[in-house]
């Protein structure tokens, strides 16, 4: 687990399946903590990248970013890719900045 006082990102890797957990933060404070961590996840191919935000607490513009950008990059690999456990509180950001469908598989 990396962590620093804001964001804390766990990765569990199992056949097919790459989970990501995230929790805390997830800002422009922590966006370079989060892109370091994504960047080589992004390119696994081969298995489904997951991102669990059950422990997330806050996110914001650019941590939408980093989400939308994650996406973007597994699509264009025809790569699969999920989101879930989403806390109410940012469901509803998603769903006001229109990103719900394209990141939740039951929008």
């Amino acid at each position: 687990m990396k962590q620093n006082d804001k964001l804390f990102v766990r990765t569990e890797n199992q056949t097919g399946k790459c989970t990501v957990y995230i929790g805390g933060e997830l800002d422009l404070e922590s966006a370079v903590q989060m892109r370091a961590v994504m960047s080589p996840l992004i390119e696994l191919d081969d298995r489904e990248l997951v991102l669990n935000l059950r422990e997330l607490r806050y996110v914001d513009s650019t941590g939408i970013g980093i989400l939308v950008s994650v996406l973007k990059a597994r699509h264009a690999k025809d790569a699969p890719f999920a989101v879930e456990a989403v806390p109410p509180h940012i469901r509803k950001l998603f769903d006001m900045t229109g990103i719900t469908p394209f990141l939740l598989k039951q929008a």
